[in-house]
């Protein structure tokens, strides 16, 4: 397995006078390349009414643009062996592909027209078609199926209804139904300019001749407008002032409960610690979680504890644990709400492996020229710079019992804390 520093080894960056932030990292390891496109728009951009535009705008970008046609961005990929999608984000949308190096021109031809000669392509008829999937993916993802609405509902108690991740990536059915072409083109001249991305390359290529290709795309794009910051208010403080819970009698197959406690965001240099005291928490089998309410006390199914990397002012940890038939999900919440009250205990053996652990996943995720173009447009459009992506294990390695302890006192009380509970709809 190679190390970070030879995986993220020849970095360079540079800017198009359009403003579009272009990195690459070539790796003659193997005969492809990676291209990655991140534009900085996520569901915090998202003004009150118009919930669901960026996961709306995600599917709509494969519906052709003035040179390409509808579903052509895969047919052209997939007829050169390669293959492409895209996800959205509270912080962002990506759109990636990877494909035969020697066809790199056909990516970045690709992804420069639908960025910029999409709107003339984008009919009535386009809209429509991808609102109605995309409230059948709503309808299939959090309304039919078993514990769906968890995030809404965490979100909605977490996040106070000004703040930019108040509201769900998926967005709410009215809002999406609502969206016309008009208010479609307004938010794609808003965002989806290289002004706001972060083009990253990764693999086999000649750097200057790469260079000369996105120059060739994407330079007649003109930069956007002025664009407004995150819609609505990120808060200073990172405390609910209780415990928040909802309760929810569905049709689960077992008890489950979600807690989430409000904790610094990404950007800030407490991540990293809260990074260890979550896998400590519940990432494996040897994390307290799993050992403690599915192997010792025998009242859960799974455990597992999360720490998600967003930016706008404060992040979420979130504690999934699955009860056993015959508990229930009170007696969930107090074995989990014991565990994060007892964080602050976590000691050096803990800690220790937990690093090892999350070093050896990191390095591992490296491996592939896909996740390793995704991390350096994330460090690219969160700090302003890819390589801070090579600083990242030097950081976390520096992470002591005391910062772990110390960061788990002060986020994982009770008194910050967010609970829904869900329980089976027969049970007494």
């Amino acid at each position: 397995m190679r190390d970070m520093g030879a995986a993220l080894a020849n970095i360079s960056q540079d800017q198009l006078d359009n403003g579009l932030r272009l990195v690459m990292a070539p790796d003659a390891g193997a005969p492809v390349v990676a291209v990655n496109l991140w534009y900085a728009v996520g569901s915090r951009d998202e003004p009150p009414g118009s919930t669901g535009f960026a996961h709306l705008f995600e599917h709509m970008m494969f519906q052709g643009s003035a040179h390409v046609p509808k579903n052509g961005h895969f047919e052209h990929l997939e007829r050169v062996g390669g293959s492409a999608n895209a996800t959205t984000w509270f912080d962002r949308t990506n759109y990636f592909q990877t494909l035969p190096s020697h066809h790199l021109d056909l990516a970045l031809w690709l992804e420069s027209d639908r960025m910029g000669w999409m709107l003339p392509a984008l009919t009535e008829e386009k809209l429509q078609n991808q609102r109605n999937v995309v409230l059948n993916e709503r309808r299939e993802r959090y309304e039919n199926q078993p514990y769906g609405n968890w995030d809404e509902r965490l979100q909605a108690l977490l996040f106070a209804p000004e703040h930019p991740y108040h509201h769900t990536v998926i967005g709410a059915a009215e809002d999406i139904e609502a969206a016309t072409l008009d208010d479609v083109r307004a938010f794609f001249r808003a965002f989806y300019v290289p002004d706001n991305a972060v083009l990253t390359l990764c693999g086999d290529f000649a750097p200057e001749d790469a260079r000369a290709g996105v120059r060739r795309y994407f330079g007649a794009i003109p930069p956007g407008q002025s664009r407004s910051p995150a819609q609505g208010k990120a808060e200073a403080g990172f405390s609910t002032g209780e415990t928040m819970r909802v309760e929810v009698r569905a049709r689960v197959p077992l008890p489950r409960v979600y807690m989430a406690a409000k904790v610094p965001p990404f950007t800030s240099e407490e991540f990293y610690a809260g990074q260890v005291a979550s896998a400590c928490l519940g990432a494996g089998r040897c994390s307290r979680l799993h050992d403690r309410l599915v192997r010792g006390a025998r009242i859960a199914k799974s455990a597992v504890c999360h720490l998600l990397p967003l930016t706008a002012g404060a992040t979420m940890l979130v504690v999934v644990v699955t009860g056993l038939p015959g508990t229930t999900a009170a007696e969930l919440e107090e074995a989990a709400g014991r565990e994060l009250d007892d964080a602050a205990s976590l000691d050096d053996g803990e800690v220790a492996r937990s690093v090892t652990g999350m070093e050896t996943r990191a390095l591992r995720s490296l491996q592939a020229v896909g996740e390793r173009a995704d991390l350096l447009s994330m460090y690219a459009t969160c700090f302003g710079d890819a390589g801070r992506a090579r600083e990242d294990l030097a950081w976390l390695r520096q992470v002591g019992t005391d910062d772990v302890q110390a960061w788990a006192k002060t986020y994982l009380h009770e008194a910050n804390r967010a609970v829904v509970r869900y329980e089976p709809a027969g049970a007494a």
